[in-house]
Protein backbone atom coordinates (compact mmCIF):
# COMPACT_ATOMS: atom_id res chain seq x y z
CA UNK A 1 0.00 0.00 0.00
CA UNK A 2 1.42 3.28 -1.35
CA UNK A 3 1.73 6.11 1.85
CA UNK A 4 -0.50 9.17 1.67
CA UNK A 5 0.32 11.93 -0.51
CA UNK A 6 0.66 15.59 0.68
CA UNK A 7 -2.80 17.42 0.04
CA UNK A 8 -2.26 20.90 -1.53
CA UNK A 9 -5.10 23.66 -1.16
CA UNK A 10 -5.22 26.89 -2.81
CA UNK A 11 -5.47 30.11 -0.50
CA UNK A 12 -6.95 32.12 -3.68
CA UNK A 13 -10.67 32.43 -1.65
CA UNK A 14 -9.07 33.53 1.55
CA UNK A 15 -6.21 35.26 1.15
CA UNK A 16 -6.42 38.77 2.43
CA UNK A 17 -4.03 41.11 0.83
CA UNK A 18 -4.86 44.72 0.69
CA UNK A 19 -7.40 44.37 3.23
CA UNK A 20 -6.59 46.99 5.44
CA UNK A 21 -6.07 49.18 2.38
CA UNK A 22 -9.30 48.52 1.53
CA UNK A 23 -10.90 49.15 4.55
CA UNK A 24 -8.90 52.87 4.58
CA UNK A 25 -10.66 54.04 1.69
CA UNK A 26 -14.28 53.82 3.20
CA UNK A 27 -13.03 55.94 6.30
CA UNK A 28 -12.62 59.54 6.19
CA UNK A 29 -9.96 59.74 9.04
CA UNK A 30 -8.54 56.88 8.33
CA UNK A 31 -4.95 58.76 7.84
CA UNK A 32 -5.14 60.71 10.86
CA UNK A 33 -6.07 57.19 12.81
CA UNK A 34 -3.09 55.95 11.44
CA UNK A 35 -0.88 58.30 12.26
CA UNK A 36 -2.02 59.03 16.12
CA UNK A 37 -2.76 55.11 16.53
CA UNK A 38 -0.03 53.98 14.50
CA UNK A 39 -0.65 52.60 11.51
CA UNK A 40 -0.44 48.47 12.12
CA UNK A 41 -1.91 49.44 16.25
CA UNK A 42 -5.14 50.70 13.80
CA UNK A 43 -4.99 47.50 12.10
CA UNK A 44 -4.48 45.56 15.29
CA UNK A 45 -8.25 47.31 16.56
CA UNK A 46 -9.92 46.34 13.71
CA UNK A 47 -8.65 42.55 14.27
CA UNK A 48 -9.73 42.00 17.38
CA UNK A 49 -13.28 44.60 17.06
CA UNK A 50 -12.06 47.16 19.15
CA UNK A 51 -13.70 50.35 17.11
CA UNK A 52 -12.08 53.61 18.32
CA UNK A 53 -14.84 56.12 18.91
CA UNK A 54 -12.65 59.15 19.74
CA UNK A 55 -9.01 60.39 20.47
CA UNK A 56 -7.72 62.89 23.00
CA UNK A 57 -4.26 63.51 21.99
CA UNK A 58 -1.63 64.88 24.04
CA UNK A 59 0.81 66.57 21.66
CA UNK A 60 3.76 66.94 24.77
CA UNK A 61 3.83 62.99 24.99
CA UNK A 62 1.37 61.38 22.86
CA UNK A 63 2.10 58.17 24.78
CA UNK A 64 -0.52 59.65 27.26
CA UNK A 65 -2.89 60.52 24.41
CA UNK A 66 -6.82 58.99 25.41
CA UNK A 67 -8.30 56.42 23.31
CA UNK A 68 -11.94 55.52 23.51
CA UNK A 69 -12.93 52.54 22.21
CA UNK A 70 -16.20 49.71 22.51
CA UNK A 71 -15.28 46.23 21.79
CA UNK A 72 -17.75 44.28 19.87
CA UNK A 73 -19.80 43.70 16.59
CA UNK A 74 -22.63 45.43 15.51
CA UNK A 75 -23.09 49.07 13.59
CA UNK A 76 -24.23 51.18 16.55
CA UNK A 77 -22.91 51.48 20.24
CA UNK A 78 -26.17 50.20 22.08
CA UNK A 79 -25.36 47.46 24.63
CA UNK A 80 -21.67 48.17 24.02
CA UNK A 81 -19.54 49.28 27.39
CA UNK A 82 -17.30 51.97 26.50
CA UNK A 83 -13.50 51.79 27.60
CA UNK A 84 -11.05 54.82 27.75
CA UNK A 85 -7.31 54.11 27.70
CA UNK A 86 -3.70 56.00 27.54
CA UNK A 87 -2.17 55.18 23.82
CA UNK A 88 0.19 53.15 26.01
CA UNK A 89 -2.31 51.09 27.46
CA UNK A 90 -4.34 50.81 24.53
CA UNK A 91 -1.77 49.31 22.18
CA UNK A 92 -0.67 46.61 24.92
CA UNK A 93 -4.29 45.86 25.28
CA UNK A 94 -4.49 45.20 21.45
CA UNK A 95 -1.12 42.80 21.22
CA UNK A 96 -2.19 41.26 24.48
CA UNK A 97 -5.44 40.15 22.62
CA UNK A 98 -3.80 39.42 19.27
CA UNK A 99 -0.78 36.77 21.32
CA UNK A 100 -3.60 34.99 23.44
CA UNK A 101 -3.33 31.69 21.62
CA UNK A 102 -6.06 29.10 20.67
CA UNK A 103 -7.08 26.50 23.00
CA UNK A 104 -9.50 24.21 20.52
CA UNK A 105 -6.94 22.92 17.65
CA UNK A 106 -9.62 23.22 13.97
CA UNK A 107 -10.31 20.13 11.91
CA UNK A 108 -8.21 19.86 8.81
CA UNK A 109 -9.79 20.71 5.70
CA UNK A 110 -10.83 18.05 3.01
CA UNK A 111 -11.12 19.86 0.23
CA UNK A 112 -10.25 23.93 -0.94
CA UNK A 113 -14.37 24.49 -1.41
CA UNK A 114 -13.99 24.28 2.72
CA UNK A 115 -13.28 28.12 2.71
CA UNK A 116 -14.44 28.11 6.56
CA UNK A 117 -12.44 25.32 7.26
CA UNK A 118 -8.97 26.54 6.09
CA UNK A 119 -9.75 29.97 7.40
CA UNK A 120 -10.23 28.55 10.97
CA UNK A 121 -7.27 25.76 10.67
CA UNK A 122 -4.59 28.71 9.48
CA UNK A 123 -6.38 31.00 11.82
CA UNK A 124 -8.17 33.66 10.96
CA UNK A 125 -5.96 36.78 12.68
CA UNK A 126 -2.90 35.11 10.79
CA UNK A 127 -4.77 35.68 7.69
CA UNK A 128 -4.72 39.36 8.46
CA UNK A 129 -2.02 39.96 9.83
CA UNK A 130 0.21 38.50 7.54
CA UNK A 131 -0.05 41.04 4.71
CA UNK A 132 0.48 43.81 7.28
CA UNK A 133 3.92 42.58 7.07
CA UNK A 134 4.64 41.65 3.63
CA UNK A 135 2.93 37.64 3.82
CA UNK A 136 0.81 36.94 0.80
CA UNK A 137 -0.45 33.51 1.50
CA UNK A 138 -0.76 31.21 -1.54
CA UNK A 139 -1.02 27.61 -0.87
CA UNK A 140 -1.81 25.69 2.05
CA UNK A 141 -0.37 21.54 2.50
CA UNK A 142 -0.81 18.85 4.63
CA UNK A 143 2.21 16.86 4.33
CA UNK A 144 1.56 13.44 6.29
CA UNK A 145 5.49 13.24 6.93
CA UNK A 146 5.99 17.23 7.22
CA UNK A 147 2.80 17.86 9.28
CA UNK A 148 1.14 21.48 7.76
CA UNK A 149 3.23 23.74 5.56
CA UNK A 150 2.54 27.10 4.65
CA UNK A 151 3.48 28.33 0.80
CA UNK A 152 3.81 32.15 1.25
CA UNK A 153 5.37 35.50 -1.47
CA UNK A 154 7.53 37.37 1.09
CA UNK A 155 7.86 40.83 -0.20
CA UNK A 156 7.74 38.84 -3.52
CA UNK A 157 10.24 35.99 -2.66
CA UNK A 158 8.15 32.19 -2.54
CA UNK A 159 9.13 30.99 1.21
CA UNK A 160 7.64 27.87 2.65
CA UNK A 161 6.88 27.27 6.49
CA UNK A 162 5.96 25.07 8.92
CA UNK A 163 2.44 26.26 9.80
CA UNK A 164 3.13 26.67 13.81
CA UNK A 165 6.68 28.22 13.12
CA UNK A 166 4.88 30.88 10.61
CA UNK A 167 2.16 31.40 13.58
CA UNK A 168 5.02 32.16 16.30
CA UNK A 169 6.89 34.25 13.85
CA UNK A 170 3.92 36.20 12.98
CA UNK A 171 3.35 36.68 17.04
CA UNK A 172 7.30 38.14 17.21
CA UNK A 173 6.51 40.43 14.57
CA UNK A 174 3.50 42.04 16.67
CA UNK A 175 5.27 41.44 19.60
CA UNK A 176 7.97 43.73 18.18
CA UNK A 177 5.87 46.54 16.87
CA UNK A 178 4.64 47.03 20.63
CA UNK A 179 8.58 47.49 21.95
CA UNK A 180 9.56 49.29 19.26
CA UNK A 181 6.60 51.67 20.31
CA UNK A 182 7.59 51.34 23.70
CA UNK A 183 11.46 52.28 23.14
CA UNK A 184 10.70 54.78 19.78
CA UNK A 185 10.62 57.63 22.48
CA UNK A 186 14.50 56.65 23.86
CA UNK A 187 15.81 56.70 20.39
CA UNK A 188 13.03 59.16 18.34
CA UNK A 189 16.38 61.49 19.28
CA UNK A 190 19.04 61.07 16.79
CA UNK A 191 21.23 64.19 16.47
CA UNK A 192 23.13 63.26 13.56
CA UNK A 193 19.64 64.01 11.61
CA UNK A 194 20.05 67.67 11.74
CA UNK A 195 22.46 68.02 9.08
CA UNK A 196 20.35 66.20 7.04
CA UNK A 197 17.28 67.95 7.93
CA UNK A 198 19.24 71.19 7.29
CA UNK A 199 19.78 69.76 3.78
CA UNK A 200 16.23 69.18 2.76
CA UNK A 201 15.32 72.66 4.57
CA UNK A 202 17.63 74.22 1.82
CA UNK A 203 15.79 72.69 -0.68
CA UNK A 204 12.82 73.41 1.11
CA UNK A 205 11.40 69.95 1.04
CA UNK A 206 9.40 70.44 4.39
CA UNK A 207 7.78 66.88 4.58
CA UNK A 208 11.14 65.61 4.77
CA UNK A 209 12.43 67.67 7.47
CA UNK A 210 9.37 66.49 9.31
CA UNK A 211 9.58 63.07 8.65
CA UNK A 212 13.06 63.17 9.88
CA UNK A 213 12.36 65.00 12.96
CA UNK A 214 8.75 64.89 13.80
CA UNK A 215 8.95 62.47 16.84
CA UNK A 216 11.53 65.01 18.81
CA UNK A 217 9.02 67.10 20.18
CA UNK A 218 7.32 64.70 22.66
CA UNK A 219 10.47 63.00 24.10
CA UNK A 220 12.33 66.49 24.16
CA UNK A 221 9.64 67.82 26.21
CA UNK A 222 10.23 65.26 28.91
CA UNK A 223 14.04 64.76 28.46
CA UNK A 224 14.57 68.67 29.61
CA UNK A 225 13.13 67.90 33.18
CA UNK A 226 15.46 64.82 33.73
CA UNK A 227 18.69 64.82 35.67
CA UNK A 228 20.61 63.62 32.13
CA UNK A 229 18.29 66.52 30.35
CA UNK A 230 19.53 69.25 32.52
CA UNK A 231 23.56 67.92 32.11
CA UNK A 232 23.42 68.08 27.96
CA UNK A 233 26.50 69.92 26.76
CA UNK A 234 25.76 73.38 25.38
CA UNK A 235 27.19 71.97 22.32
CA UNK A 236 24.57 69.77 22.29
CA UNK A 237 22.10 71.69 23.27
CA UNK A 238 22.40 74.29 20.69
CA UNK A 239 22.34 71.34 18.29
CA UNK A 240 18.89 69.68 18.93
CA UNK A 241 17.72 73.79 19.32
CA UNK A 242 18.58 74.01 15.70
CA UNK A 243 16.35 70.75 14.46
CA UNK A 244 13.61 71.67 16.52
CA UNK A 245 14.19 75.05 14.69
CA UNK A 246 14.13 73.42 11.57
CA UNK A 247 11.29 71.45 12.22
CA UNK A 248 9.15 74.40 13.86
CA UNK A 249 9.86 75.83 10.16
CA UNK A 250 8.93 72.69 8.35
CA UNK A 251 5.59 72.73 10.41
CA UNK A 252 5.08 76.72 9.28
CA UNK A 253 5.20 75.76 5.50
CA UNK A 254 3.10 72.36 6.04
CA UNK A 255 0.39 74.77 7.69
CA UNK A 256 0.84 73.22 11.05
CA UNK A 257 1.31 76.77 12.82
CA UNK A 258 -0.12 76.13 16.71
CA UNK A 259 2.33 72.75 16.25
CA UNK A 260 4.97 75.15 14.90
CA UNK A 261 4.61 77.30 17.90
CA UNK A 262 5.11 74.25 20.10
CA UNK A 263 8.03 73.26 18.63
CA UNK A 264 9.90 76.46 18.67
CA UNK A 265 8.98 77.38 22.79
CA UNK A 266 10.65 73.32 23.52
CA UNK A 267 13.67 74.96 21.46
CA UNK A 268 13.71 78.30 22.93
CA UNK A 269 14.43 76.01 26.60
CA UNK A 270 17.25 74.07 25.25
CA UNK A 271 18.72 77.12 23.59
CA UNK A 272 18.58 79.40 26.58
CA UNK A 273 20.76 82.38 25.06
CA UNK A 274 22.93 83.10 22.43
CA UNK A 275 22.68 82.58 18.67
CA UNK A 276 20.75 79.08 19.05
CA UNK A 277 18.16 80.94 20.74
CA UNK A 278 17.94 84.20 18.54
CA UNK A 279 17.61 81.81 15.73
CA UNK A 280 14.64 80.09 17.51
CA UNK A 281 12.98 83.28 18.43
CA UNK A 282 12.86 84.73 14.88
CA UNK A 283 11.72 81.42 13.83
CA UNK A 284 9.06 82.15 16.16
CA UNK A 285 8.56 85.52 15.36
CA UNK A 286 8.05 84.51 11.63
CA UNK A 287 5.60 81.94 12.46
CA UNK A 288 3.25 83.95 14.26
CA UNK A 289 3.56 86.85 11.76
CA UNK A 290 2.61 84.14 8.87
CA UNK A 291 -0.40 83.12 10.71
CA UNK A 292 -1.75 86.88 10.89
CA UNK A 293 -0.85 87.93 14.51
CA UNK A 294 1.55 90.46 14.19
CA UNK A 295 1.35 92.00 17.35
CA UNK A 296 2.50 88.52 19.34
CA UNK A 297 5.23 88.31 16.64
CA UNK A 298 7.17 91.70 17.63
CA UNK A 299 7.66 90.39 21.50
CA UNK A 300 9.97 86.96 19.85
CA UNK A 301 11.60 88.87 17.37
CA UNK A 302 13.17 91.59 19.49
CA UNK A 303 14.24 88.89 21.84
CA UNK A 304 16.17 87.64 19.03
CA UNK A 305 17.35 90.96 18.22
CA UNK A 306 18.13 91.02 21.92
CA UNK A 307 19.84 87.83 22.04
CA UNK A 308 22.27 88.56 18.98
CA UNK A 309 20.51 87.96 15.73
CA UNK A 310 21.44 89.95 12.78
CA UNK A 311 19.78 92.67 11.06
CA UNK A 312 19.30 90.91 7.96
CA UNK A 313 17.50 88.11 9.11
CA UNK A 314 15.46 89.77 11.80
CA UNK A 315 14.57 93.38 10.96
CA UNK A 316 12.03 92.50 7.46
CA UNK A 317 9.85 90.19 9.29
CA UNK A 318 9.85 92.60 12.54
CA UNK A 319 9.06 96.15 9.82
CA UNK A 320 6.31 93.97 8.76
CA UNK A 321 4.90 93.15 12.33
CA UNK A 322 4.98 96.82 13.06
CA UNK A 323 3.31 97.88 9.73
CA UNK A 324 0.59 95.28 10.70
CA UNK A 325 -0.23 96.61 13.72
CA UNK A 326 0.43 100.26 11.80
CA UNK A 327 3.37 101.35 13.69
CA UNK A 328 4.79 102.82 10.76
CA UNK A 329 7.53 105.07 12.28
CA UNK A 330 8.82 101.53 14.25
CA UNK A 331 8.40 100.01 10.90
CA UNK A 332 10.47 102.50 9.06
CA UNK A 333 12.64 102.44 11.28
CA UNK A 334 13.55 98.39 11.13
CA UNK A 335 13.34 98.96 7.16
CA UNK A 336 16.08 101.37 7.28
CA UNK A 337 18.45 99.43 9.58
CA UNK A 338 18.03 96.06 7.47
CA UNK A 339 18.68 97.98 4.27
CA UNK A 340 21.50 99.24 5.85
CA UNK A 341 22.77 95.81 7.26
CA UNK A 342 22.51 94.51 3.52
CA UNK A 343 19.21 93.38 2.57
CA UNK A 344 17.93 94.22 -1.05
CA UNK A 345 16.00 97.20 -1.37
CA UNK A 346 14.00 95.74 -3.31
CA UNK A 347 12.89 93.25 -1.44
CA UNK A 348 11.01 95.49 1.30
CA UNK A 349 9.80 97.88 -1.61
CA UNK A 350 6.51 97.13 -1.18
CA UNK A 351 6.39 97.84 3.14
CA UNK A 352 8.49 100.58 2.25
CA UNK A 353 5.81 102.29 -0.14
CA UNK A 354 3.17 101.24 2.48
CA UNK A 355 4.99 103.32 5.28
CA UNK A 356 5.55 106.13 2.96
CA UNK A 357 2.27 106.43 1.92
CA UNK A 358 1.02 105.97 6.01
CA UNK A 359 3.70 108.47 7.08
CA UNK A 360 2.76 110.92 4.05
CA UNK A 361 3.99 114.96 4.44
CA UNK A 362 5.89 113.95 8.10
CA UNK A 363 7.88 111.92 6.49
CA UNK A 364 8.72 113.72 3.37
CA UNK A 365 9.72 116.58 5.82
CA UNK A 366 11.87 114.75 7.74
CA UNK A 367 14.12 113.40 5.05
CA UNK A 368 14.50 116.53 4.09
CA UNK A 369 15.69 117.71 7.53
CA UNK A 370 18.06 115.11 7.30
CA UNK A 371 19.45 115.93 3.63
CA UNK A 372 19.71 119.80 4.94
CA UNK A 373 21.75 117.89 7.99
CA UNK A 374 24.21 116.03 6.03
CA UNK A 375 24.67 119.03 3.32
CA UNK A 376 25.37 121.64 5.92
Amino acid sequence: MSPPKPREFDLDAVRTDGWFERIGEGIGSFQALCEIVGERFFAFSIIVGARITALTVDRRNPELSLVDFVVGAGDGDDGLDPQRLTLADFRRRLVGALLVEDDKPAPEPTRDTETEVIQLYIGVRYLLLAPLYGYSLRKLVLDPDEGAQLVVLHDGVAETHDLDAFRFRVRALVREELERAATGARSAIDLSKVTEAEAAALKEDWSKVLQMLGSWPAPLAIFLRTPEGQLLTADARALIAKGLGLLGSACVHLGEIEQAEEVFRIGIQYAQEGVAAADLFRRLGEALLHSDRPGEAIGPLRRALAFGGGAVDVMPPLARAFAARKKWVASYACIREAIEAGVPPRELADELRQVESALGVGLTGWKAKRIESRDS
